[in-house]
């Protein structure tokens, strides 16, 4: 089962749905990885009764960073700002499917620390963002 999660994110990589920006947007939010030089915005449209009704990440990195931000603007299309703002590692790790060890979880986080960040309108993003609500 691995090897299939494994296909997906090399696809999501190499091919992903949600690059690009939104100019306009009503969110946007940028941070890197300063371990491994990762780097990802993303851009969100909400409508009024605070739906996302676009979303896009640009930006640089490696695989697991890459695929991780194209799941999760997948994943959110259609949700509320309230549902970005709950989610949690976990969930991240349930998009990607597989095991990773500590260095790698921190790219696959790294998309859901700026969703999180730019859904509750910070200045900075931190560690801690990404793992509120797990105990939930």
């Amino acid at each position: 089962m691995d090897d299939l999660y494994r296909e997906v994110i090399v696809e999501r990589y190499k091919n992903p749905i949600y690059r690009g920006e939104l100019d306009p947007n009503d969110i946007t939010f940028e941070d890197d990885n300063p371990l491994c030089g990762d780097n990802i915005r993303i851009d969100l449209r909400v409508n009024e009764q605070g739906i996302v009704t676009e979303a896009a990440f640009s930006g640089h990195g490696c695989a697991i960073s890459q695929a991780s931000a194209d799941l999760l603007m997948e994943a959110i299309v259609g949700k509320s700002l309230e549902y970005c703002k709950g989610l949690t590692k976990t969930d991240i790790l349930d998009l990607l499917g597989i095991d990773l060890g500590p260095v790698r979880l921190k790219c696959a986080l790294l998309p859901l620390k700026v969703l999180k960040a730019g859904a509750y309108g910070l200045q900075t993003a931190t560690d801690e963002l990404v793992e509120e609500g797990e105990d939930s």
